[in-house]
């Protein structure tokens, strides 16, 4: 993700104690320091479906579904009022060595979606929590087997795992690990992503059985990856890539997981992308979706085999907790939301409309020589920009410098959408609207992206 350049219009007077109180004591996420203590600072106060407001009431497209996680949209009382009656029941109670009843069917309910024979669920509070997760699983599994030596894992350049440190580690994003990296964990290694890649050739898929080899099976953990690459915009596989990946990882002895932070619930038709490209993982995360953002939830699902080899072993447990893990009211929300999902039919609304979704953007290529390339599925896509895609001329430095410092959020803003100008790896725009957009906020939302993409072309051809 890129590091947000915020300019609204300028907050009237009833907000504006608001933006001082926020300048004051709220530490933003991702925000440059000159954006968060501009005047210009806006405040979102509500939402409704698709749409959300300012506290000036200026109404904005979603077209991130937040962070890729308002699934079911905004302003859904339903999903509200669960969490009321779950906190007038039992608002708290660990699951250290107890379970509560919200807990237990969510779990129930993710094992019942989850691809293949993944049936065991640990639940934390965040996608970066369920990396961490992961990461600590697949070491203890490997250590109930006696595999001491077994703790690298091999990941993806420009792949997003999250912020914790083991999770940074395995993240490819330069930026992002660089001013920590004296700090990161030197187990991962990462190898090109499948960006160029192709079905005859799987080089990417390649990459990762040359390096186990090279660093020694025998040391190898697991290989992270996400389903469809969110960072350098939308990487789908080759055909073929995913089987590629199960085939190397059971030869070696070494864990597949599936970072579905994004993907799961819903994002790509399916309850998990896993199951879209017909594999199944050892081990999936996944978060933000699970309760449509209503509640902080993330966790990951595993194969049976691997928690009872670790409950057999000496070690007997999972060394692994947070006090919050498995939360009653998180877990009732989560219930509700994929109630409500499959109630709703979202899933086949994803794949009803995801073709015409495409065809939209498309149509945008045509009448915008600035686009280089539309990569993705379902209701996720990434937009890659260029000078002159006629011409052949990619973006200069500078141009590059100026639209990801802030030029290109600000044509994002006036255009009033809230989309993701991705500067990682590439200039982008990322779509991702919540999975309840209908055909007349889809062209909402590409009418909008036009515009953007107007006034992109207007600032290159004065701006060389």
């Amino acid at each position: 993700m890129a590091v947000v350049e915020v300019h609204p219009d300028s907050p009237g007077s009833d907000s504006s104690a608001r933006v001082v109180k926020a300048q004051q004591h709220l530490v933003p996420h991702f925000t440059k320091g000159s954006a968060w203590t501009s005047d210009r600072l806006g405040i979102i106060e509500r939402g409704e479906g698709c749409y959300v407001y300012d506290t000036n009431g200026v109404e904005y497209l979603d077209g991130l579904a937040g962070l890729f996680c308002t699934n079911l949209g905004h302003g859904r009382k339903d999903l509200a009022a669960v969490a009321f009656n779950q906190m007038e029941k039992l608002g708290f109670y660990p699951t250290w060595g107890w379970a509560n009843p919200p807990a237990i069917e969510a779990a129930s309910m993710i094992a019942d979606r989850a691809p293949g024979d993944l049936s065991e669920v640990f639940f934390v509070n965040s996608g970066s929590e369920a990396v961490e997760s992961a990461l600590k699983f697949a070491r203890n599994y490997h250590l109930s087997r006696g595999d001491e030596s077994r703790y690298k894992v091999i990941s993806r350049e420009w792949s997003y795992h999250g912020t914790t440190l083991g999770g940074l580690a395995v993240t490819g994003v330069p930026k992002f690990r660089s001013p920590f990296a004296p700090m990161l964990w030197d187990g991962v290694r990462h190898v090109r992503n499948t960006y160029g890649d192709t079905a005859d050739l799987l080089a990417s898929a390649a990459a990762v059985e040359q390096m186990i080899l090279a660093e020694g099976p025998e040391t190898v953990s697991a290989v992270f990856a996400e389903p469809v690459q969110n960072g350098r915009g939308g990487l789908v596989p080759p055909v073929g890539y995913w089987q590629e990946l199960r085939r190397i990882c059971d030869t070696y002895g070494v864990l597949l997981v599936a970072d579905e932070v994004i993907s799961g619930f819903g994002r790509f038709g399916y309850w998990f992308a896993s199951e879209r490209f017909d594999v199944v993982p050892d081990i999936v995360t996944f978060a933000k979706g699970v309760t449509s953002a209503y509640q902080p939830l993330g966790g990951i699902v595993a194969r049976k085999p691997l928690i009872e080899s670790i409950w057999e072993s000496p070690m007997g447990a999972y060394m692994h907790g947070s006090t919050f893990g498995g939360h009653p009211v998180a877990t009732a929300v989560a219930v509700a939301n994929m109630e409500a999902m499959t109630a709703e039919g979202l899933l086949g609304h994803v794949l009803e409309h995801e073709d015409g979704f495409r065809a939209r953007i498309d149509k945008l290529v045509e009448g915008h020589r600035c686009i280089k390339e539309v990569r993705g599925l379902g209701y996720f896509y990434a937009i890659e920009l260029m000078a002159d895609r006629e011409a052949g001329v990619e973006l200069s430095d500078s141009q590059r410098n100026q639209l990801q410092g802030g030029v290109l959020n600000e044509f994002v803003r006036d255009a009033r959408l809230l989309v993701r100008p991705d500067d990682r790896g590439a200039t982008m725009l990322v779509l991702s609207p919540p999975l309840i957009a209908t055909n007349e906020v889809l062209d909402d939302l590409t009418n909008r992206v036009d515009q953007i993409l107007t006034a992109t072309e207007n600032w290159l051809a004065v701006n060389k």
